[in-house]
């Protein structure tokens, strides 16, 4: 890895630090992190458990562990070298200037040890199992793009996010308002799973050429665009297939076949995935997946409750 600048300059023109750290925060793509806790709540809801303290505890702890995740990113991959003034998208605070790598990853720590403190109660609750399932979460969003082998740029990215942003999200909110997991909340995670990798899949096509520049060897860079525009494809399209499994197999009520709507959303999206012409246009890939997941994620929910 390298680094093209260790410590940047602030600019005269920089927004106000809370600004910039909210910016750093990426709450574009914060529906990744809540969407698995309200489907996990939604299922206990279903099955007449809830609570409330345990569902903001955990969407705290969640929302946590994606800005933390954000903040750190923000830092490792300006001083890996993938984010300089060549990429396009989103401004990232970092790399213009607004905040130093030091300091951004001083806030990705205080935001985990954040998460810790409101996942404390859920871990009493738990058990000491989920001790290491907490701290894995931590551990895996500094190592994303931070350490000597940072697992996003060996193109593990995939396989990170639909882990945790699926089954573990989903599977560990219904735990935590059931005391048990079962098959439902197993098929029912895998959903945000898919429609959350869709939304890194966007990105990594859209920074293919700067992470190509780095050494970050995402699933795109190494395969090439077309891989992504398919790989992309199959997420979003794989999704719909959840509610139609749980409904053939007497799972869940037919009502949540609505999550499928997203289908004529989803078409447009997944044209410009292989018709884009320069890379600026995929911001918009990216948002509209995070709005994919987000109107699911309400069809989901309003069947379970409803």
């Amino acid at each position: 890895m390298h680094s093209t600048k260790r410590e940047n300059r602030t600019l005269v023109n920089s927004p106000n630090i809370l600004k910039c750290y909210w910016i750093a925060s990426r709450p574009k793509t914060w529906i990744a992190s809540v969407s698995p806790v309200l489907i996990g709540t939604s299922l206990a809801i279903h099955q007449g458990s809830f609570s409330w303290v345990i569902f903001i505890l955990t969407l705290l702890f969640s929302l946590c562990i994606q800005i933390g995740t954000n903040f750190a990113n923000d830092s490792f991959d300006f001083i890996n070298g993938a984010d300089t003034e060549e990429r396009k998208g989103p401004k990232r605070a970092t790399q213009q200037g607004w905040i130093s790598p030091s300091k951004m990853l001083q806030a990705a720590f205080i935001v985990f040890g954040l998460a810790l403190f409101f996942a404390l109660p859920l871990l009493f609750l738990a058990g000491l199992w989920s001790v290491p399932v907490a701290l894995l979460c931590i551990l895996f969003g500094i190592l994303y793009t931070g350490g000597p082998k940072p697992l996003g740029y060996l193109g593990l990215g995939e396989i990170l996010v639909f882990v945790f942003f699926g089954p573990v999200a989903v599977c560990g909110s219904y735990f935590l308002q059931t005391g048990y997991v079962d098959q439902v909340s197993f098929f029912a995670s895998l959903s945000p799973a898919l429609l959350s990798t869709a939304i890194l899949a966007a990105n990594n096509l859209r920074d293919e050429h700067s992470d190509r520049k780095a050494n970050k060897k995402t699933l795109v860079v190494r395969w090439g665009r077309l891989f992504g525009s398919c790989e992309y494809t199959a997420l979003t399209l794989s999704s719909l297939l959840i509610p139609v499994l749980l409904v053939s197999q007497n799972l869940a009520p037919k009502s949540i076949l609505l999550s499928c709507s997203i289908l004529p959303l989803s078409v447009p999206l997944i044209k410009k995935s292989f018709r884009f012409k320069d890379p600026i246009e995929l911001i918009t890939l990216l948002q509209g997946t995070s709005f994919l997941l987000f109107i699911y994620t309400l069809f989901f929910c309003i069947a379970m409750i409803w």
